[in-house]
C-alpha cells in the first residue's frame, strides 16, 4: 500500500508540476481569457461556438463569450482544483470535475449547480457525455470509470479499473466508453453492459488525454511518454504515431471534419497534425508555459488553449495568428466611448482587434484607417489569411454590410474574424454608417 501511495505521489509531482509548470519568463498577455487565480487545466468550447468553459486550479469553472474573450460568470462550488469541463450537447449546461472527488452538473444560466455526482473516492480527473447527453462519464484516481444518469444524478454503472485513470470518452455513438490510464494503457468497455472489449497499448507512460474522432470510430491518445497515437477501434490497433513536441504532451482533439488535430504540451506549444500523413501542419508557440487543454471551435479555423500561465487564448489555425489583441490598455484614443452616435455602441467589438491608425498598436486584424475604398487585403505588411488574399473587391457600404449581415465565415470563409453577425437591419444600417466616419477622421 505504500509503495502504491509513492507512485501515485510522484507522478502527481510529475504529472502537475514535474513538467517545469512555471517559467520565470513569462510575458504579459495583451489579451487573452484572463480571469483565474490558478493554472487553467481544462476547457472546452460549446458546441454552436460562442461559448468557452475553463477549469482552473483556483477551484472555479468560467465561462467566457468566444467572440469577445470576455468572462460571463464563475462557477464556484468545488472544494479542490477543477480538474475537467464539458458542455452537454444543448450548450445551456455543462459538468465539472475536481480533485475535492465530485463532479458538478451546471445551470450555465444562473452559474449554479444543479446537481453533484458523489461515488468516486479519490479526484476526479476526467469526464465525457455522450452524444445524446444523457449519460455522463468520470474518471478518478480511484481506479474507477462511473457513468451517471445525467438527468436524475443516479450511478447507472462502475467500472472497475487496474490503474489510476487520468481521462475518459465516449465512442461509437456513445456504445463504448474508453479510458486513459496512469500505466499507459487506453481500456474499451461496452457502455451498457460494462464488458471489456479490449486494450490499446503502445504507450510507455501515463496518458493524459484522450479525444475522439467525429465519426467515433479512432482514437487520439495524448501521453507524457511525449507521443500522440491514433487508434482504430474497429481493430484496436495503433495507426498513427506523432512525437514531434520533444516533451511531455497533454492535449489531443480532432478537429470537427476528423483530418486533423491538436495536441500541445511541456512547452508551451500548439501543433496541427494532418492525420492522413502524420505530419504537422504548424506550430504555434502558444504560451510559454504548459499547455494543458486545446480545443477546436466548431468550424476548425480556431483553436483555443488552455496553460499554467493562467490564461486562455484564441488562435487562427490556417495563418498561427492570435486573435483577440485588444487595444483597452493602450494609450490610444478611443472615441468610440464617448460618440453619440448609435453605431459606436456596436465598434467597440472592432476595437477589440483593430487599430484606427496606420501607425497604430499592431492587433490581430488590420487597421481601419482609411477603410473605405480599401482594396481588401491590402495593408501591407498585415498577415492575412487565403481568405483574402488575391480576392478583387473594395470595402464599401454594401461589402461592409454583407460581411455582418451574412457573418464572417459565410462571407469570407477561412477568414481571421470571428462569427460576428449582426442580425438587426438597424443597427447594421448604423455600425456602417459609423465605421465610414471614424475610419475617415484620423482619432486625435
Amino acid at each position: 500500500m505504500n509503495s502504491e501511495r509513492r507512485l501515485l505521489t510522484a507522478f502527481l509531482l510529475f504529472f502537475i508540476f514535474g513538467v517545469a509548470a512555471w517559467t520565470s519568463n513569462v510575458r504579459p498577455a495583451v489579451a487573452d481569457m484572463i480571469g483565474h487565480g490558478g493554472m487553467v487545466r481544462a476547457v472546452d468550447v460549446s458546441p454552436d461556438g460562442r461559448l468557452v468553459l475553463t477549469g482552473s486550479f483556483d477551484f472555479t469553472a468560467r465561462l467566457w463569450n468566444f467572440v469577445e474573450q470576455t468572462e460571463l460568470g464563475v462557477l464556484d462550488a468545488h472544494q479542490g482544483p477543477v480538474t475537467n469541463v464539458a458542455f452537454l450537447p444543448d450548450g445551456r449546461r455543462a459538468i465539472s470535475t475536481s480533485d475535492d472527488m465530485t463532479a458538478i452538473l451546471w445551470d450555465l444560466a444562473t452559474f449554479k449547480p444543479v446537481r453533484r455526482f458523489t461515488g468516486h473516492g479519490h479526484k476526479v480527473m476526467g469526464v465525457a457525455v455522450s452524444r445524446d447527453g444523457k449519460l455522463a462519464a468520470t474518471g478518478s484516481w480511484d481506479k474507477t470509470v462511473r457513468l451517471w444518469d445525467v438527468a436524475t444524478g443516479k450511478e447507472r454503472l462502475v467500472i472497475e479499473h487496474k490503474s489510476p485513470v487520468n481521462s475518459v470518452a465516449f465512442a461509437d455513438g456513445g456504445r463504448l466508453v474508453v479510458a486513459g490510464d496512469h500505466d499507459g494503457k487506453i481500456r474499451v468497455w461496452e457502455s451498457g453492459s460494462g464488458a471489456i472489449r479490449g486494450s490499446l497499448e503502445g504507450h510507455q507512460m501515463g496518458i493524459t488525454q484522450l479525444g475522439v474522432a467525429p465519426d467515433g470510430k479512432r482514437i487520439l491518445s495524448a501521453s507524457i511518454d511525449q507521443t500522440m497515437r491514433l487508434w482504430d477501434l474497429a481493430t484496436m490497433k495503433e495507426i498513427g504515431k506523432h512525437g514531434e513536441h520533444d516533451g511531455q504532451i497533454y492535449a489531443a482533439a480532432f478537429s470537427p471534419d476528423g483530418k486533423t488535430a491538436l495536441s500541445g504540451g511541456r512547452f508551451g506549444y500548439l501543433i496541427v497534425w494532418n492525420l492522413a500523413d502524420g505530419k504537422p501542419i504548424r506550430t504555434i508557440k502558444a504560451h510559454d508555459s504548459i499547455v494543458w487543454a486545446a480545443r477546436f471551435s466548431p468550424d476548425g479555423r480556431f483553436a483555443v488553449t488552455a496553460s499554467s500561465d493562467e490564461r486562455v487564448r484564441v488562435w487562427h489555425l490556417e495563418s498561427g495568428d492570435r486573435i483577440g489583441i485588444t487595444g483597452e490598455t493602450d494609450d490610444e484614443p478611443q472615441p468610440w466611448l464617448t460618440s453619440d452616435h448609435p453605431g459606436a455602441p456596436l465598434f467597440k467589438k472592432c476595437a477589440r482587434c483593430h487599430s484606427l491608425n496606420a501607425n497604430g498598436h499592431k492587433r490581430s486584424g488590420p487597421h481601419l484607417a482609411g477603410l473605405f475604398g480599401r482594396p481588401a487585403g491590402s495593408v501591407k505588411g498585415y498577415n492575412y489569411s487565403k481568405a483574402l488574399t488575391g480576392v478583387d473587391f473594395k470595402w464599401n457600404e454594401e461589402t461592409l454590410f454583407q460581411l455582418f449581415d451574412q457573418g464572417p465565415d459565410k462571407y469570407l470563409p477561412g477568414t481571421k474574424m470571428p462569427v460576428q453577425r449582426v442580425t438587426s437591419r438597424e443597427q447594421l444600417v448604423q455600425l456602417v454608417e459609423y465605421l465610414k466616419q471614424i475610419t475617415r477622421t484620423p482619432a486625435h
